[in-house]
Order: structure tokens, then C-alpha cells, then sequence
């Protein structure tokens, strides 16, 4: 196994608008990079916890929400040799009032990684749909930030909104964190809108955004359904291709910041 470096990158996937691809690409960041030689854990912080179902993963004793109340450290479950997951629960949905006089509240989740993130190469949250207690302790607690972005016109709302988020909790909470990548997803070359849409997200973000767009692919939304990532379910699949050359820009650009480091 190629070690990037000695310590896990935290990875926040984070786009308050659903529906953009976010939890599939968490899932299949993790399994891509898992193909390519790395040891990944996935976190659902999502209350929907979809990430969890969408592997089959069934309830444990112990998921974030106990580890979140500070009942227990995180506990993760083995989907397989090199991959495992933190999984979630409908209860999520009531840590952000349950924790809202706690001291601290918004470094929870970093207090619990510096546990366990020296055991993995990279750590990747599926932050829920929302700006809220949760994903703020996602953006604390991560290196990076990536955006999954539909190519479409309505999906481009708010984008102003997530980066005014990011720069606020640069300034007040962590310092070293950027944002790391925007991935355009559900990309289809024939249409002129969604050709337009990735022009537009270049101009915003720069060089930000990844060469690697994810084509709309049926592969991609049938996986879930029979619980596995996209590399378990259609190796051979524009999605699975999609999402490897994904990963190893991924890894490119890893290996390029500890140069320059």
C-alpha cells in the first residue's frame, strides 16, 4: 500500500442543496481510493443516513450519534479489508438541540478523529444537507472541503453561501481549512446547459474544479439499491471509471501539497 502520509486527510463533502450526488460520491471517493491502494474511513453524518443504507450496513450499537453525545469514541464498522464506515441514525437528527448548550460543541468531532485518523490515509464525511451544527463541526474537524456540484442551473444557487461558510469558519475555528475540490456531477456532454454550468464553476472556483466530471450514469443510481459501491456493483461502468480517474487526481493532488509543504 502507498502511503500518502503519516497522518489521515480529512475530507468534508458538504452541499447544503440535496440531490447533487453528494453521498454517492462519498461512498465511491472512498471505494476509488480503496482500489487504488489506500486504507479510507467514511463517516455519515447525514441523519438520513443514507450513506449507511446505501451499503447495507445494518444498525450497530455504537454509530456517531452515541459517539457525538460523548457516550463512547468512534466505533467503525469493516464493509471490507481497507474500507470502513462510521455509520449513522435517524437520532443525528436531534444531536444539533440536544448539544446546544454544550462547551466546545463545535470540536467535538475533532476531538474524536485525533483518536483514530493516524490509522487511516483519508477520512471523508458525508456532511447532511444543511449549514448546521453538524456540518460546522465537519468543517472544524477537516482539511479540506470538496462540493459536489450538479450540472445544472438551479444547483449553482447558493454556491456564494457555501464559500461564505468556509471562509468563516477559516477565520474562526480552523485555520488550515480550503476547499479542496468541486466535483461536477451528473454531467451529460450533449447538453449545451451542462456544458455551460461547468464553464461557470471554473470561472468561480479556478482551478478548484476537477478535470474528472462524473457522467450521469444508471449505474450510479442502481448501486445503492443493491448495497454496494459503484466498483462492487459495474466495475466496467462509465460511473466506476468516472469515479477511479476521480480518485486519482485525488491522490495527485495529495501528493503534490505534502511536496510543497
Amino acid at each position: 500500500m502507498l502511503r500518502i502520509g503519516c497522518m489521515g486527510q480529512i475530507i468534508s463533502l458538504m452541499n447544503h442543496k440535496g440531490g447533487v450526488g453528494k453521498t454517492t460520491s462519498a461512498i465511491n471517493i472512498g471505494a476509488g481510493l480503496l482500489e487504488l491502494g489506500q486504507k479510507v474511513l467514511l463517516v455519515d453524518l447525514d441523519p438520513q443516513a443514507n450513506l449507511t443504507l446505501s451499503l447495507g450496513i445494518p444498525r450497530q450499537p455504537i454509530t456517531i450519534y452515541e459517539s457525538i453525545r460523548g457516550e463512547s469514541p468512534l466505533v467503525p464498522f469493516t464493509v471490507r479489508p481497507g474500507l470502513d464506515v462510521v455509520i449513522s441514525t435517524l437520532d443525528l437528527s436531534g444531536a444539533e438541540m440536544e448539544l446546544i448548550n454544550e462547551a466546545g460543541r463545535e470540536f467535538i468531532l475533532r476531538e474524536l478523529f485525533e483518536m483514530i485518523r493516524n490509522d487511516y490515509d483519508f477520512v471523508i464525511i458525508d456532511c447532511p444537507p444543511s449549514l448546521g451544527l453538524l456540518t460546522l463541526n465537519a468543517l472544524t474537524s477537516s482539511d479540506t472541503v470538496f462540493i459536489p456540484l450538479q450540472t445544472e442551473f438551479l444547483a449553482m444557487q447558493g454556491l456564494a453561501k457555501i464559500q461564505q461558510v468556509i471562509n468563516k469558519v477559516k477565520l474562526r475555528l480552523n485555520k488550515k481549512l480550503r476547499i479542496g475540490g468541486v466535483i461536477a456531477t451528473m454531467y451529460d456532454h450533449r447538453k449545451v446547459l451542462n456544458r455551460d454550468v461547468v464553464e461557470t464553476i471554473k470561472k468561480y472556483f479556478g482551478d478548484a474544479v476537477f478535470e474528472t466530471m462524473i457522467r450521469d450514469n444508471v449505474a450510479l443510481a442502481e448501486a445503492p439499491a443493491q448495497r454496494q459501491d459503484i466498483f462492487s456493483y459495474s466495475p466496467k461502468s462509465p460511473g466506476a471509471e468516472d469515479y477511479l480517474a476521480l480518485c486519482k487526481e485525488i491522490l495527485e493532488r495529495s501528493r503534490k501539497e505534502l511536496q510543497d509543504a
